[in-house]
């Protein structure tokens, strides 16, 4: 195995874009960390307790929220249950929630790379957002990072905002630098419908920037990070060499990995097939700790839906797709159509094919997405 995922569902406040399972009644967490450490035991003496856990990823949420003791109940069920030989534990911060004392707290867990959504520096951008934290408590947890001398940490900015120009944008890539980033994650903002930000669109009390505006942005942070010696290594991610991401990564090159609490994923492949399922978005079922009844939308994945999938995965990374994986592992080649297709964005200058992979180029990147549907269209 190569990954597990913690979900913890509980936030301070409702970012305006955010559509991932929360709730904001911390009553609740102590009963939520103490079915999660039944979920986590359910797994004992299994055959997915035996195979080497290689990351740990504690998302949310906010899992900053959470006590000592809680996150010592959760480490020790974990290390009761599974065998770990982790290269990466990595787990998501709010800004306001980070001291050098919480820091120092958490590496007594093993946690060795720290994930923080800074989103912007500007106030009336995290406003727009609804975020919970300030720019001098962002910049604040970034002067704690390096004064707890913490192993390592990513940091999230988010582009394409409604009135951000590429001024204020390239401020915000500018201060972060500062702090010396090994890695950053730099998304577009999205606006999904169940959010206060789409309800605010659907409405038109905002409206969304262009797409040739949100490019441009893109861009912007891709030459800035460039110049810096952090690259892109996938269509959100940017990293100095050696600092990608282990536990994403892994979900890109379908490894193993199962998710516990609320919304939690996960993707298990062996000598019995590939099954992936979910964990509903419920947490006062999971209280209740029926964790087989928890599941849903269960699903066994043939060798030709994995093979699309890595596709899709794949391109969206700079390493691409290895052909020889694709026939290896998923008995899948290219046909006709898919070559003669890459071959037309090869010669645009959209992807880059050697006789043993296909990648994106960077122009590729920028519209990776569309690129993936057409070419899976002719698979």
């Amino acid at each position: 195995m190569s990954g597990i995922y913690i979900h913890i569902p509980f936030c301070k406040q409702a970012c305006s874009y955010c559509d991932f399972y929360f709730l904001t009644r911390q009553q609740l967490r102590q009963p939520f960390v103490d079915s999660l450490v039944e979920e986590i035991f359910t797994y004992r003496n299994t055959k997915y307790s035996h195979a080497p856990v290689k990351s740990i990823y504690m998302g949310g949420g906010t899992p900053s929220l959470l006590t000592r003791q809680q996150l010592r109940q959760i480490f020790d069920a974990v290390h009761n249950v599974f065998v770990l030989e982790p290269v990466e534990v990595t787990m998501e911060l709010n800004p306001d929630d980070v001291t050098v004392d919480y820091l120092r707290m958490i590496r007594e867990f093993g946690v060795d790379r720290a994930s923080m959504g800074v989103q912007s520096f500007h106030e009336e951008i995290l406003n727009f957002m609804h975020r919970a934290h300030s720019r001098d408590e962002a910049i604040s947890a970034l002067e704690a990072l390096h004064q707890a001398g913490f192993p390592s940490f990513t940091a999230d900015l988010i582009y394409g905002n409604p009135g951000q120009s590429n001024g204020m944008l390239k401020k915000d890539i500018e201060l972060l630098l500062e702090f010396d980033p090994p890695h950053i994650s730099a998304y577009s903002l999205t606006v999904e419908p169940d959010t206060r930000l789409g309800k605010q669109v659907k409405l038109g009390r905002i409206q969304p920037p262009e797409d040739e505006d949100v490019a441009e942005q893109f861009d912007l942070v891709a030459s800035t990070l460039s110049e810096y010696g952090i690259e892109q290594y996938e269509v959100s991610n940017f990293a100095k060499p050696g600092k990608e991401a282990v536990h994403n990564s892994n979900y890109w090159k379908h490894e193993n990995y199962l998710g516990f609490g609320p919304s939690a994923h996960s993707f298990w492949w062996d000598g019995e097939g590939a099954k992936r399922w979910k964990n509903r978005s419920d947490l006062k079922f999971y209280l209740e700790r029926d964790f087989i009844g928890m599941r849903e939308d269960q699903e066994d994945l043939d060798l030709k839906t994995l093979a699309e999938e890595r596709l899709m995965l794949g391109l969206r990374t700079k390493w691409g797709v290895e052909l020889g994986e694709l026939k290896k592992r998923y008995g899948y080649e290219l046909n006709p159509a898919q070559l003669e297709w890459i071959n037309y964005q090869t010669k645009s200058g959209l992807i880059d094919k050697s006789s043993s992979s296909v990648k994106m180029t960077h122009e590729g990147l920028r519209i990776s997405d569309l690129l993936i549907v057409d070419l899976l269209s002719k698979g």
